[in-house]
């Protein structure tokens, strides 16, 4: 069976951060970023619809998992990861992102 093609993004987020016990910073993915993720969450979940991505901040290239938040996806930002890109909150940072569906 044939591997569905991967689903590209390119955006621009401001970071922010939450802060919590410890402070935690995500990059929220626009509207329509949002829309394209909705159209492929199903088949790309792998549960508690989180969706797993590949994406690339300047230098960094990292895996993580989006999640959904507040009617969008927020793609969380790593210590490791901010500190390569040199970003912080309130940046507003350029992502390019790819959704690798499984296969089926």
């Amino acid at each position: 069976m044939p591997t569905a093609p991967p689903v590209h993004l390119s955006f621009a987020a401001e970071v922010i951060v939450w802060r919590g016990p410890a402070p935690y910073f995500f990059a929220p993915l626009p509207a329509d970023g949002a829309e394209e993720i909705r159209r492929v969450a199903r088949a790309a979940s792998y549960g508690w619809g989180v969706i797993p991505v590949e994406a690339t901040i300047g230098e960094a290239v990292f895996t993580t998992s989006l999640f959904p938040r507040d009617g969008t996806y927020l793609l969380p930002l790593k210590d490791a990861v901010r500190h390569k890109a040199n970003v912080t909150a309130g940046d507003r940072i350029a992502v390019e992102m790819i959704v690798r569906l499984p296969e089926r």
